[in-house]
């Protein structure tokens, strides 16, 4: 079975298709499709579901789709949906991943409750009546500096408490796709399609 994965990013693609072991994704971009879905939903699950669905309406074969980002309890659990734009709003650019991780730790500077969480939302739609949901999350917290070379958003300023407080940028690929948010989800995502088929 060849799944349409609602995105453009071809790391997030990649990432996936290691989790779901064996499952061709297709980017829209790779075959001549313009794909850009407003994303305006309240919440991951929101915008997930906006990304499949709109995918779908364009190529009516099974579709993946994701939403996923940080949530800090010192931020009123933001930056959340927005945390692939973190304050380019305010600096009217965009901003590199370092920019945004360093702008986060400026934000809760003195703050000593430094819980958060990254979440992921999966949807995936194999018919217009067959839809499926998958959430999970990574529990830890915010470090006070960076560390790490590994990963990529906001990877150096987390630290993973089923690792042990490890910040994620310095776990390797398979301790971070065990622990991860987008790895417990894509597991239980795996088991449900390999049902389908």
């Amino acid at each position: 079975m060849r799944i349409w994965f609602a995105s453009g990013n071809e790391h997030k693609k990649a990432e996936m298709e290691k989790l779901l072991g064996g499952y061709d994704l297709i980017l829209p971009k790779e075959a001549g499709i313009e794909f850009n879905p407003e994303e305006n939903g309240d919440d991951f699950a929101s915008n997930s579901l906006i990304k499949a669905e709109a995918l779908w309406n364009i190529v009516h074969e099974p579709v993946l789709a994701d939403d996923s980002g940080l949530c800090v309890k010192a931020l009123g659990w933001k930056p959340g949906v927005h945390t692939a734009r973190y304050g380019e709003e305010e600096a009217g650019r965009k901003l590199s991943d370092r920019e945004k991780y360093m702008l986060l730790l400026k934000n809760i500077e003195g703050i000593d409750d430094r819980e958060a969480c990254f979440v992921t939302s999966l949807t995936l739609i194999l018919s217009p009546f067959r839809r499926y949901m998958i959430q999970e999350t990574c529990e830890g917290t915010i470090a006070l500096t960076p560390s790490g070379t590994n990963g990529f958003g906001y990877d150096p300023i987390f630290k993973v408490k089923e690792a042990g407080g490890v910040i994620a940028a310095e776990l390797d690929g398979d301790s971070k796709n065990l622990y991860s948010h987008r790895g417990k989800a894509a597991r239980r995502l795996r088991l449900l399609i390999d049902s389908e088929v």
